[in-house]
């Protein structure tokens, strides 16, 4: 039963788990019936209640990409997507936290060897929060390290982390040297966190803003985007597994992008069932011998079946394609964003498509398809699927001209 699993126990060595993905997927799928029964409740706390994030460590859900040699799955990455669709199909903003907190255990993997051994060594389970805004933080150069200073929005599970990684822009003295983009791994003693997070959809995921104020930063703690665009990073010597030398950035959209399809998922089943059963109010008609409800499901299933097509293919390619030694150019990373925008939109608009359908009935704040809609718009806000800002840089690159993601 969800919650009553067997616990970490941090003074133990971990042992390698030998679950694989569709083991993990039927875990995560055997939660979706309790989180929609606390979904109400996880948008009043505006975070993971801790009943539910401890389900996600007992059945070690958030570690499914971690290295195996520190006790996670280390699954291939398409597990992220799947995972999060499943649930996603109970509650968008549970998936979203999971499906954030879970890709750093596999972030961390490329972080250097000392990195991963101060976080996990200490605890294999912990769990690191993120704000990638790069213009957020600024760092200077300083005597083994740099000196942070930021204040990051978004910063999603904050509250239940341990650690967080921060994007900042390093500051040079000499202009000819341009700019660097970099990850600053922290501690949680050592930023703070002020309670922001009030939205109208993914209420539950507690992304509220971080600040730093002069923080030193070790070297080792901190890794440039440039060693994280796909081939060895800093963390392959320890982790040689082709997982850890994808593209990160490029791949960034399906971190998240199973949320978006999961949330669809379930609009879509709900209002199949629905349709089944109701008549309409005035004429009394059955819902479901009506054409219009049945062109309304094909629509809607369609773009859902090819965006999750979409995000399953295009994860399982990369990955056998890094493994060949073949890494990404940039109409490659381009054409990923590309997709991972393009597909959560579809997702999007078959959720609107059957929010309209469902007529005043879906304006309750009792049912759940009021909370699909929010979700799904909120997901859709998310820059990574901002289809005018991924397809305007797929088509300059597509011309011949560079690309204006500094991050891939």
């Amino acid at each position: 039963m969800a919650g009553n699993g067997p616990k970490h126990d941090v003074d133990a060595p971990p042992a390698a788990s030998t679950a694989d993905s569709a083991t993990m997927v039927a875990r995560a799928m055997e939660l979706v019936q309790v989180l929609r029964e606390r979904a109400s409740r996880t948008e009043e706390l505006r975070r993971l209640p801790p009943e539910t994030e401890r389900d996600l460590h007992d059945m070690g859900l958030f570690r499914i990409l971690q290295p195996r040699r520190v006790g996670g799955s280390e699954l291939d990455y398409v597990a992220l997507v799947d995972c999060a669709d499943a649930l996603g199909q109970g509650d968008a903003s549970v998936a979203w936290n999971f499906a954030n907190l879970a890709s750093h255990h596999w972030m961390l993997g490329m972080f250097t060897p000392e990195a991963q051994n101060i976080v996990w060594n200490d605890n294999p389970a912990a769990l690191i929060a993120s704000s990638f805004v790069f213009p957020a933080g600024r760092a200077k150069k300083a005597d083994g390290g740099y000196v942070l200073n930021g204040h990051w929005p978004f910063s999603s599970g904050v509250e239940s982390c341990d650690w967080n990684m921060l994007a900042g822009v390093v500051a040079s003295d000499d202009d000819a040297d341009g700019i660097e983009y970099r990850l600053f791994l922290l501690n949680k003693r050592d930023y703070g966190i002020s309670d922001t997070w009030n939205a109208i959809g993914l209420r539950g995921t507690g992304s509220n803003d971080v600040r730093v104020t002069d923080v030193f930063v070790p070297l080792h703690m901190t890794v440039a985007v440039s060693d994280l665009t796909g081939g060895p990073t800093p963390g392959s010597i320890v982790n040689p597994n082709a997982l850890y030398a994808l593209p990160v950035f490029s791949l960034f959209p399906y971190v998240l992008s199973g949320v978006g399809l999961g949330n669809a998922q379930a609009c879509l089943d709900d209002y199949v069932e629905i349709a089944r059963h109701r008549a309409s109010t005035y004429n009394r008609a059955k819902l479901g011998d009506l054409q219009t409800t049945q062109i309304k499901i094909a629509e809607a299933s369609a773009k859902i079946d090819a965006a999750r097509l979409i995000m399953r293919t295009n994860c399982v390619e990369v990955l056998a394609k890094v493994r060949r030694g073949d890494i990404p150019g940039m109409v490659a990373k381009t054409r990923l964003r590309r997709d991972g925008a393009f597909s959560v939109n579809l997702c999007t608009d078959a959720v609107s498509l059957l929010f309209t359908a469902s007529g005043a009935r879906s304006l309750f704040l009792s049912g759940t398809l009021q909370r699909q809609f929010r979700d799904a718009n909120a997901v859709n806000s998310h820059l990574a699927f901002n289809f005018d800002a991924a397809g305007t840089n797929f088509g300059r690159v597509a011309l011949g001209l560079p690309s204006e993601n500094l991050t891939l």
